[in-house]
């Protein structure tokens, strides 16, 4: 695709931030039911309103927090 605008571009570019960021909460979301069993709504929430960066960061403590609120707390 050689003719692609730069319209065009930021599109393609936003639709895969997009699809990054919906990947990474699919895969925090099984990651903590497997660890802490049924999530409560509130956590779910939590989720799906997180930027990417922060669900980077929910996917990396989730290997260590010994509960939910763990993998939650705000500083690094």
């Amino acid at each position: 695709m050689p003719f692609i605008t730069s319209v065009e571009r930021i599109g393609i570019e936003k639709g895969m931030q997009i699809g990054e960021q919906r990947g990474t909460a699919t895969v925090l979301r099984r990651q903590w039911q497997r660890r802490f069993g049924v999530l409560p709504e509130w956590a779910a929430t939590q989720i799906m309103e997180a930027d990417l960066a922060t669900l980077e960061t929910w996917t990396d403590r989730v290997l260590d927090a010994k509960t939910l609120e763990e993998v939650l707390m705000t500083k690094n």
